[in-house]
């Protein structure tokens, strides 16, 4: 185990490294694989132009057999099909079946019910890598590698083409020249994992060489963006998070107490040119109504419903009301899956939330709160609660990282020492 705390996350190393005692092995490289399947599944296709124009057509195709492979080799991977019990599974299984019941009107379409489908295999892979859920930062080294790459191909694009990369569609901000990748998720990707890799590094599971090499670039390309959104949830995790480890990490009392004096300098000295960042150029009037947003939520609120549409919702689409898009978890669930789906929606996280709570201090549990606080808050201003996204795959994390370790079972008895005949005698001569 010391031998696992010492070594950076970077190199590659055996997937076996921290495995609890008890829990299933892990065939080195196979997970990382489908994990990586999944998060290519959930970049979308939708975006910024980019340098070689891709058609959409194309990268639906892409990402959908990103999908369908990735459960195929979780189902080859785990043909026994042996999973672990998980609340946050079967609450996402029970707003699949809510969905379905949603689509089968086709008021969204046929597209709804292909979109059940993803939704389908995308749970099942879940389910299917389950097994090797057992409380430890695996999953969460997988995030950071397959993220970090995706960032690696906007870091590209922006030195290949600065203005396909920066357009003046997006006022200036970092978007994805070569995969169209919109600054929402580019700012998203970059916050999550540098809280991570922050938290790693106060764990003591990352040497600092390898955790500045993801982080600083990352803090770059999250500073390009202008992603209040993501920001905001990283600074709030992270102190969530951190908050959590203050009682048994000296570390972690030292990074808190050096960020805080940190950011009270910064707020002092450079408090203009934060506000001008925050507010990316906007009047206080285009800001108070969140970039348009507040009125297309007052629209889709006003718009009438019959009973079933209230409980179950029109069926998954494309997060959008009226051709604008919602950007509110909340109320794209309530559109698309009613008030059936927010209350799933809303369990997932209490559920989360309160195991996480309820663990006692340690790294993992330190790396869920971030994960489940950094959702909680995106969802105001960000659509995916309900549908196969990386907030779900984030989501997944945090559960991996509150699952109970395997049950260590008794080590197989000592075989009977062998008893020369002679010494088998009874009598004594």
């Amino acid at each position: 185990m010391d031998g696992d705390l010492r070594r950076g996350w970077l190199p590659g190393g055996p997937e076996t490294a921290g495995t609890q005692p008890g829990a299933a092995p892990r065939p080195a490289g196979t997970p990382r694989i489908v994990w990586g399947l999944l998060i290519l599944n959930t970049l979308g296709s939708a975006g910024a132009k980019t340098i070689i124009p891709l058609p959409r057509s194309l990268i639906q195709i892409a990402t959908m057999g990103a999908l369908v492979t990735a459960f195929a080799l979780a189902l080859a991977l785990n043909l026994r099909l042996r999973i672990r019990a998980s609340a946050y599974l079967f609450l996402l299984t029970l707003l699949l079946v809510s969905s379905v019941i949603s689509s089968a009107h086709l008021e969204s379409g046929f597209g709804a019910l292909f979109r059940c489908v993803r939704l389908a295999l995308f749970t099942g892979t879940l389910w299917l890598l389950s097994r090797w859920w057992d409380g430890d930062t695996t999953f969460v080294r997988h995030h950071i590698r397959m993220y970090f790459a995706v960032l690696g191909s906007v870091a590209a694009g922006l030195v290949a083409s600065p203005g396909a990369a920066m357009p003046d569609l997006y006022g200036g901000r970092l978007v994805g020249a070569l995969w169209p990748l919109t600054p929402p998720q580019i700012g998203q990707y970059a916050a999550v994992i540098i809280g991570l890799t922050v938290l790693l590094v106060l764990g003591r599971r990352t040497d600092k060489a390898g955790a500045a090499a993801v982080i600083v670039p990352s803090l770059v390309l999250l500073a390009l963006t202008h992603t209040r959104t993501a920001t905001l949830g990283l600074f709030t995790g992270l102190a969530l998070a951190i908050g959590s480890l203050i009682l048994t990490s000296a570390a972690a009392r030292r990074f808190f107490t050096w960020t805080v004096l940190c950011a009270v300098v910064a707020a002092v000295g450079f408090s203009s040119a934060l506000q001008a960042w925050f507010l990316r150029g906007q009047s206080q009037e285009n800001f108070s109504n969140l970039t348009g947003r507040a009125k297309v939520w007052d629209a889709l609120l006003a718009a009438p419903r019959t009973t079933s549409e209230q409980l179950f919702g029109v069926g998954l689409g494309d997060k959008s009301f009226g051709g604008l898009p919602i950007d509110n978890s909340w109320l794209a669930v309530y559109n698309e899956q009613g008030l059936v789906g927010i209350a799933l929606v809303a369990a997932i996280i209490i559920v989360l939330a309160g195991v996480a709570l309820l663990r006692p201090p340690s790294l993992p549990r330190a790396c869920a709160i971030f994960l489940i606080s950094y959702c909680a808050i995106a969802s105001y201003t960000e659509a995916g609660l309900g549908d196969a996204s990386p907030y779900l795959l984030h989501l997944a994390v945090a559960a991996s990282l509150l699952a109970t370790p395997a049950a260590h079972l008794p080590p197989p008895a000592d075989p009977r020492r062998h008893i020369p005949r002679w010494a088998r005698r009874s009598e004594v001569t």
